[in-house]
């Protein structure tokens, strides 16, 4: 029964995640030729595995929607399917679809779209790997359970039968040492029985074990360690299931946003400051980041890298920090006091320089798993909308998501939630120049699309730039089931 459920939970299909923290599902938006959609891929948990692909149509008139899986890195690359046809849901602008995803690793979604227009294409990067064990349906394992102890009665009876009339003359009633042997036989069996399931139970727990390691992803580990004034050092350190797929992986780093690391700092339990930080690579692996003046207090982290297939992941740590005084804010490093304050509202957050930032809020509210355009404003110092937003590293803002719990951490752009690094490696190997203008579209209105992963309360660091300072505001929200 159990090699029978180690079976079945490696080939069972379900979704589940990868980059954020707890945020499984990729979202972009953008234009293939002259449409312009909104993509949602869910990857699946266990891979092989079968991705589930929407695609919203926002403008132009679509006709019919082709989807094709491509491995980026491994044997296979370049290397796609037959195309599926996407079929129409009851939303008639809302397209789904459904891809394999036969390997771990970096895989791109291409995307053709034909219409009135004309054939547009458009490539959305995916990463995949197994996330976690799925259970076992309860039917399939009450069935199991119940064909395990027919049979194990059936090798008990059956022994006790042989022992017992085995060596009788047909219609000749046992004898009582007959009945004796039976019995014995019965016992032996029954011992034989119990410890054949015993053992049984111990592979099996070993195995688990073992395909944990191996198979599950897990992000790095991330060491950190403070020098005593106000330096971090972030080492990325290796584990089984990032060493044993070298021959596979790129274990290179590639700049997303024009950084190699990008580093969030968050005290806890308050989530009363945030920090934006981008630590500088050493010759030895190994990041140095020198922090800004901070108050003292225990600092979760989340790292963001981007390997070189295109394959982005995010590393966790803490460390408590004393009271630190370094320099300022330089470059794309930034940083907010996210504790209350005077004009902060659950839809209006204050910023540095005097203005402000509206959170334009839906009539409804906010639900898991279901895709919203978060949308903001900025307005200057007397509530007007701002004319003077640069681009921040290359797009027109950033929004950070993070759960209460700090289950949900997700780093999210106005072209949702693909680093832009990752979408260069896939628009290279697509044969198709990144269209950057939309990526940095500037002006007094963002918006952010995502679908919150888990019913709960999240912070939201919304992130703008306006004079060569970088402002954030700061929202709270609840989502419900």
């Amino acid at each position: 029964m159990r090699a029978g459920r180690l079976t079945v939970l490696i080939l069972m299909l379900s979704s589940s995640a990868f980059g954020h923290v707890g945020s499984p599902n990729v979202y972009l938006e953008g234009d293939a030729g002259p449409y312009h959609l909104l993509i949602t891929v869910n990857p699946p948990a266990m891979v092989p595995g079968v991705a589930q692909v929407q695609v919203r149509v926002i403008s132009g008139t679509v006709n019919s929607i082709r989807i094709a899986p491509v491995y980026v890195n491994g044997k296979d690359q370049g290397l796609p399917p037959s195309s599926d046809l996407m079929q129409p849901t009851l939303d008639q602008q809302t397209l789904s679809g459904k891809v394999w995803l036969m390997e771990s690793g970096s895989w791109e979604v291409r995307v053709e779209v034909s219409g009135s227009q004309g054939i547009g294409r458009l490539v959305v990067p995916v990463p995949a790997a197994a996330r976690r064990i799925l259970p076992m349906q309860k039917a399939l394992g009450t069935l199991l359970f119940g064909l395990m102890l027919l049979l194990g009665f059936g090798i008990v009876s059956i022994a006790g039968a042989a022992a017992r009339e085995g060596g009788l003359r047909a219609g000749t009633v046992p004898s009582p040492q007959n009945r004796r042997l039976g019995r014995i036989a019965m016992a032996v069996a029954g011992t034989l029985v119990v410890t054949i399931l015993a053992l049984g139970n111990w592979w099996w727990n070993a195995q688990a074990a073992s395909l944990k390691q191996t198979m599950l992803y897990s992000a790095p580990p991330l060491r950190v360690s403070f020098d005593g004034t106000d330096q971090l050092t972030l080492r990325i350190e290796e584990d089984f299931w990032h060493t044993s797929r070298k021959d596979q992986w790129s274990m290179t780093l590639i700049p997303d946003h024009g950084h190699l690391m990008h580093a969030f700092l968050i005290r806890v339990p308050g989530m009363d400051r945030f920090y934006h930080l981008h630590p500088e690579q050493a010759n030895d692996g190994s990041f140095t980041l020198k922090l800004p003046t901070m108050p003292p207090g225990k600092y979760k982290i989340f790292a963001d890298i981007v390997r070189g297939t295109g394959f982005p992941e995010t590393m966790v740590s803490e460390i408590d920090l004393p009271n630190v005084t370094g320099s300022a804010f330089s470059g794309d490093d930034s940083g907010v006091d996210a504790s209350e304050k005077s004009g902060r509202t659950m839809s209006v957050a204050p910023l540095a320089d005097g203005g402000r930032m509206v959170w334009e809020q839906d009539r409804e509210a906010l639900k898991a798993g279901q895709v919203s355009w978060l949308r903001f404003i900025v307005e200057d110092a007397e509530h007007k909308p701002a004319d003077d937003l640069e681009p921040y590293m290359g797009m027109a803002g950033h929004a950070e998501f993070v759960r209460s719990d700090f289950s949900v951490f997700a780093h999210i752009h106005p072209a949702g939630s693909v680093p832009m690094a990752s979408l260069m490696v896939a628009q290279k190997d697509f044969g198709s120049p990144m269209d950057h203008s939309s990526m940095h579209a500037l002006a007094d209105k963002l918006s952010f699309p995502y679908g919150f992963p888990q019913p709960g309360d999240y912070r939201l660091f919304v992130q703008v730039k306006r004079h060569g300072q970088v402002e954030t505001g700061v929202f709270d929200a609840h989502v419900g089931n």
